[in-house]
């Protein structure tokens, strides 16, 4: 396990060390010049990091920005400070805690008689160094990358949860913020949620990424009038990588992206005709498809393998849906 999570960091270290302003060159400015006044669009973790930063971004066009946080008082700050800023006042505050399934069910329940939504981008998650569980009995990286960023549950459920409201609405999509450290990973059916072997924290997230690719590859498929799709927002200077890789982010402290360049692919996805023009499933880095798979890695999954993954998932979410009031 050491060798692998070794492995991971070299590459990630690698991928940190790519200039995100070369990438940037190839950009074209007239994709996100745009004014989404008519859209609205949800974003999970949207008080600190990546989602905060994605939130006002899309603030600052118009859109009308649907935050989903944990965290009361920060993320009553973050509102404050993203209406004050972009001059926007159609920001709606959810306060939710996205690793309990059963609460994910009653909020997506009331969401869908409330409001419109046209994009959905799930960005909350976590990861724990140590095998935790939640109260529900899950282990929490899978719960909440997962199961709702909660063993892919947690995006699962909101996601599956919310797919006839956007249905409804014009130029819909859902997007995942993830990480390419899943390339070391292949989908491991039998251990979902990591009970098996030497607890790694790193290779346990590297995995619960692997599944959110599956996950978006299945939706794709399954729900052809949705663009889906995954990205990896670089290693970005956010609370969540200094908190949960504080070595790794000391040693990297000079190289790190600022936040907003770290959500620019989140935007453009977001907001970008020409985004939605390109094929949904797809991996994204730095507005660009990437390869979900190195060259010669043994990660390919079977389609039994990830169709198995959507089986167990809706097993799982079903039995939260019918103990939750109101659902």
């Amino acid at each position: 396990m050491a060798k692998k999570t070794e492995c991971l960091l070299s590459f990630t270290i690698s991928a940190v060390e790519t200039s995100y302003e070369s990438a940037s060159m190839r950009f074209s400015p007239a994709d996100v010049e745009v004014d989404v006044a008519a859209k609205s669009l949800l974003v999970t973790g949207a008080n600190s990091g990546i989602g905060k930063a994605a939130a006002k971004e899309i603030a600052k066009r118009g859109g009308t920005v649907q935050m989903v946080c944990r965290n009361k008082e920060r993320a009553e700050e973050a509102e404050e400070e993203i209406m004050t800023e972009t001059g926007n006042q159609n920001i709606f505050l959810h306060i939710l805690d996205i690793s309990n399934p059963k609460e994910i069910w009653k909020f997506a329940e009331k969401f869908k008689n409330e409001h419109k939504l046209n994009v959905l981008i799930n960005n909350a998650g976590c990861m724990v160094n140590q095998r935790e569980l939640t109260e529900d009995g899950f282990e929490k990286n899978f719960a909440m990358n997962t199961l709702g960023e909660y063993w892919g549950l947690s995006t699962y459920i909101l996601t599956t949860a919310l797919l006839p409201l956007l249905e409804k609405a014009a130029d819909r999509g859902v997007i995942t913020v993830s990480s390419r450290g899943m390339l070391v990973q292949k989908l491991s059916i039998p251990d979902l949620q990591s009970a098996n072997g030497t607890f790694d924290g790193t290779m346990v997230q590297a995995q619960n990424k692997r599944q959110q690719v599956a996950l978006t590859e299945q939706w794709a498929k399954a729900h052809r009038n949705i663009h889906f799709s995954i990205m990896c927002p670089g290693w970005a200077d956010t609370p969540a990588v200094s908190s949960s890789m504080p070595d790794f982010c000391q040693k990297m402290k000079n190289a790190l992206h600022a936040e907003a360049q770290g959500a620019d692919t989140v935007v453009w996805l977001a907001v970008s005709s020409e985004a939605m023009k390109l094929p949904s499933g797809l991996f994204f880095q730095d507005r660009q498809p990437v390869a979900t798979h190195l060259p010669l890695a043994s990660t390919y999954t079977p389609p039994e393998d990830e169709e198995k993954l959507m089986e167990v998932l809706e097993e799982f979410s079903q039995k939260f849906k019918s103990t939750s009031p109101g659902t």
